[in-house]
């Protein structure tokens, strides 16, 4: 199982950055799929979730209106973020999780986005 987070890197405030997220080694469209992020100091927290047929997605209220997450038949998730503010700083995170019939819980290695001037 493999989950290859690539797109971070430096922005200004306001910009905008793109991430990606690329599955392989299982069935991707049984997995809802997440970013999340972690901040130094701070916990991980749960920033986007796309479910596995793309019909739900859910965001943290930091995020909401700046963010979308997406996925593609091409084993891809996708977290578009605009309007980029320091706060926004940290590792992101891709997830892929599966609840039934058994618990599965995959994690890629992050990928750092820094939003400064």
């Amino acid at each position: 199982v493999q989950l290859v987070e690539s797109g971070g890197g430096l922005v200004q405030p306001g910009g905008s950055l793109r991430l990606s997220c690329a599955a392989s080694g299982f069935t991707f469209s049984n997995f809802d799929m997440s970013w999340y992020r972690q901040a130094p100091g701070k916990e991980r927290e749960l920033v986007a979730t796309i479910n596995s047929n793309s019909a739900r997605m859910n965001y943290a209220d930091s995020v909401k209106g700046r963010f979308t997450i997406s996925r593609d038949n091409a084993n891809t998730v996708v977290l578009q973020m605009n309007s980029l503010k320091p706060d926004d700083t940290a590792v992101y995170y891709c997830n892929a999780r599966r609840l039934w019939p058994k618990k599965y819980d995959y994690w890629g290695q992050g990928t750092q986005v820094t939003v400064s001037s």
